[in-house]
């Protein structure tokens, strides 16, 4: 997700959307530990989009 698509959401929005990345990011743990997962980059994805969410809500707290 990039960082413009995340600044046009709300505040709830995108704690609703980090709470699906978070979500998303343990499925794809348990996959990898299980032996089942096919898409290792999705993982570096998902960490990535939790962190640029984290940083647009710390900037709009900081504001």
């Amino acid at each position: 997700m990039k960082v413009n698509d995340i600044r046009a959401l709300s505040t709830t929005e995108m704690q609703a959307k980090e709470k699906e990345f978070k979500e998303e990011l343990f499925n794809l743990r348990f996959q990898l530990a299980t032996g089942q997962l096919e898409n290792t980059t999705r993982i570096k994805e998902v960490r990535t989009s939790i962190a640029r969410i984290k940083t647009v809500l710390k900037e709009q707290q900081a504001n």
